[in-house]
């Protein structure tokens, strides 16, 4: 099953940036907030992954961020999505909803043949 664990990370990750979106979508939020957002979902991520895709969707234009003072330590940086990172959420979504369909029809198909 090692061959199948290594796919499946692989899966997972080709997701995170829609992931990470999603969890922020709606709401402002702090790096440990969408960390247990994607926990609570099953997507378990490290800070080491979560920070550079942050970096990346902030930089394209698809997040922004504003500091806050924390009476617990150095401000805290919220992330929100921005316009742009809505339009390319729905756009993700739409192609993530084509995929699992297609791939759900492919396996069905296949697994009726094999009856």
């Amino acid at each position: 099953m090692e061959k199948a664990d290594s796919t499946i990370a692989q899966m997972r990750k080709g997701v995170l940036e829609m992931s990470v979106l999603a969890a922020i979508n709606g709401n402002e939020a702090y790096a440990s907030d969408i960390l247990e957002r994607l926990k609570q979902s099953q997507l378990i991520v490290v800070e080491g992954t979560l920070y550079p895709i942050l970096t990346r969707l902030k930089n394209e234009g698809f997040l922004s961020y504003r500091w806050e003072e924390s009476t617990s330590g150095p401000p805290r940086k919220y992330y929100s999505v921005t316009e742009a990172g809505h339009k390319f959420l729905d756009e993700l979504q739409t192609g993530w909803n084509e995929l699992v369909s297609s791939v759900s029809n492919l396996l069905n198909s296949s697994s009726k043949q094999q009856s």
